[in-house]
C-alpha cells in the first residue's frame, strides 16, 4: 500500500483528502506543525507528496526545495491559484505535477496514480551526448550548461531518449501525454517539439531531433 503525505494548513480539506486517499487505498500521514514541514515528510518516508503552495512559515516551493536536496519522493503540488507562475517555479523547484483547487477528486487520483506509476517505472538512460537528464527538477545539462524542461517536453524527450534512434511517431508522444493527463492537441505537440528543439540547441544539441517523412521524430 502507497504511504501519501499530505501538506494542507485547511483542516477541512486535509480531513477531506485523507478519507478520499483511504477510500481509494492509499494510507496517509500528515502534520500540523508547518514550522518545520521537510523534516515531517523526509521522517514519514511516504511514496508521495501531496504539497500545497500556501501554508504557514515557509512556502511550498521552498519546502518543495528542502525535500529535494534530500528526496526525489513524487511531489504533487496543490494550490488555489491558476497563475502560470506558479506552476513554471514549482515544477523548476523539482514538482512531479501540478493542480489547482477546486480539484476534481476522480482527476486528483488518476495524477497521483500516473505520478507513483511513472516513479515505480524502472529507470532509463538518463544521459544524452554527455548531458544528465535529472527528471525531478526537469533538467538536461552537464553542469556548465543546462536548459528547465517543462513537463510535457520532460515527458516528450524522455520517450525520444527511451528510444533513441527509432522513430517515434506523433501518435505515440500523443499516447504517452495523454497517458499523464497531458490533454494537448496536434498543433499544441508541434508547438511542444519546436521549443524542445530550440532549448537543446542553446545547449549545443543542434538537429538532435529529425522529423522522418512525417511519421515521426528521431533522437539522433
Amino acid at each position: 500500500m502507497s504511504k501519501i503525505f499530505i501538506v494542507e494548513d485547511d483542516t477541512a480539506i486535509r480531513s477531506e483528502l485523507a478519507e478520499l486517499l483511504k477510500n481509494a487505498g492509499y494510507e496517509t500521514d500528515t502534520t500540523e506543525d508547518f514550522s518545520a514541514t521537510a523534516e515531517a515528510v523526509l521522517n514519514s518516508a511516504p511514496d508521495l507528496v501531496l504539497l500545497d503552495i500556501n501554508i504557514p512559515h515557509a512556502n511550498g516551493q521552498q519546502v518543495l526545495r528542502d525535500i529535494r536536496s534530500k528526496s526525489s519522493v513524487p511531489v504533487i503540488m496543490v494550490t488555489s491559484h491558476t497563475s502560470e507562475i506558479d506552476e513554471v517555479l514549482s515544477m523548476s523547484c523539482g514538482a512531479d505535477d501540478y493542480v489547482t483547487k477546486p480539484y476534481n477528486p476522480t482527476i486528483l487520483l488518476l495524477r497521483i496514480s500516473a505520478v507513483l506509476k511513472r516513479s515505480a517505472a524502472k529507470p532509463e538512460n538518463n544521459t544524452y551526448n554527455g548531458l544528465e537528464l535529472n527528471t525531478a527538477k526537469g533538467i538536461l545539462g552537464n553542469g556548465e550548461k543546462e536548459v528547465s524542461l517543462t513537463k510535457n517536453e520532460l515527458l516528450i524527450f524522455q520517450q525520444l531518449l527511451d528510444r533513441k534512434g527509432e522513430i517515434v511517431t506523433r501518435d505515440d508522444l500523443m499516447t504517452v501525454l495523454w497517458d499523464n493527463e497531458e490533454y494537448i492537441n496536434d498543433n499544441a505537440l508541434t508547438v511542444n517539439i519546436s521549443r524542445l528543439r530550440a532549448k537543446l540547441a542553446d545547449i549545443g544539441c543542434d538537429n538532435a531531433i529529425e522529423t522522418r517523412k512525417k511519421q515521426g521524430y528521431v533522437l539522433v
